[in-house]
């Protein structure tokens, strides 16, 4: 009986029941069971499934959510993976990302500043804190890296953003559109709670970054930072972040090229 970690996170216990629906949604119709569901460290989802068919159900959640790799084993150079910010204060020269490497330790991939001041801002020299303001860097925010080195004896992972992760953020910027990241809850919550706060005129569209992160693309000429009061009594256990392109686009002068 197979057991996995996937790529998808919860942000309370409470969100458990709802993960185990929407994963045998997933799998429906599959000669599988889902034996068991539990949260490995991090908040991470861990699952097992047994039946005739669970290979194919574990290729395709595979697929379809990521699985994360749990020992620093199986992280390989160069690899492109998936993974969550982890807490913003805990170093000015690195940014932190939880890729999933838990068992038997907890290791983190660092991003050091001077990457992400090449790959983000051509190479300006600001800090750690005026990059998280531009481009919404929040502790559980997705982000997809790219493994550059790993040292298994000093416990070490070290990566870059991805080249997806970049033209995700180019296409954010050019499309000079405010957008708000919410993490930390199902996207019918979240729909929900623009629809009773009267805010569907004022948005594109909702797009998932995860099971429980979403992106509110607001309309043209809709402040992003406007709508967090406004349905924050309504996701009170989530955190929001900004994005704003034409912050990004006035600090950089030009359009990022990826």
């Amino acid at each position: 009986m197979p057991a996995v970690t996937l790529l998808a996170k919860i942000y309370s216990n409470s969100q458990l029941g709802f993960a185990d629906k929407f994963l045998k949604s997933k799998i429906e119709g599959l000669k599988v069971e889902t034996k068991r569901i539990e949260v490995a460290p991090r908040g991470w989802i861990k699952l097992q499934i047994s039946g005739e068919e669970e290979n194919v159900a574990l290729h395709y959640l595979a697929d379809e959510i990521g699985l994360c790799p749990e020992r620093l084993e199986n992280v390989d150079k160069f690899s492109t993976m998936e993974g969550r910010i982890t807490s913003l204060n805990r170093s000015k020269e690195q940014l932190y990302v939880d890729v999933g490497v838990y068992s038997p330790d907890i290791v983190d991939a660092a991003i050091p500043l001077q990457s992400l001041q090449a790959q983000l801002v051509d190479g300006r020299k600001i800090a750690l804190k005026k990059c998280a303001e531009l481009f919404g860097f929040y502790e559980n925010l997705p982000l997809t890296v790219k493994i550059s080195k790993v040292d298994s004896e000093k416990k070490h992972i070290e990566a870059t953003l991805s080249e997806k992760q970049l033209a995700r953020y180019e296409v954010w910027t050019k499309s000079l559109l405010d957008r708000l990241v919410v993490l930390g809850a199902p996207e019918f919550e979240v729909r929900s709670a623009l629809e009773k706060a009267g805010l569907a005129r004022d948005v594109v569209d909702v797009e998932s970054l995860g099971l429980f992160e979403y992106v509110v693309v607001c309309k043209l000429g809709t402040d992003a930072r406007g709508l967090i009061p406004k349905i924050g009594r309504r996701l009170r256990h989530a955190a929001f972040s900004v994005f704003n392109s034409r912050e990004v686009y006035g600090f950089l002068g030009s359009f990022p090229v990826s």
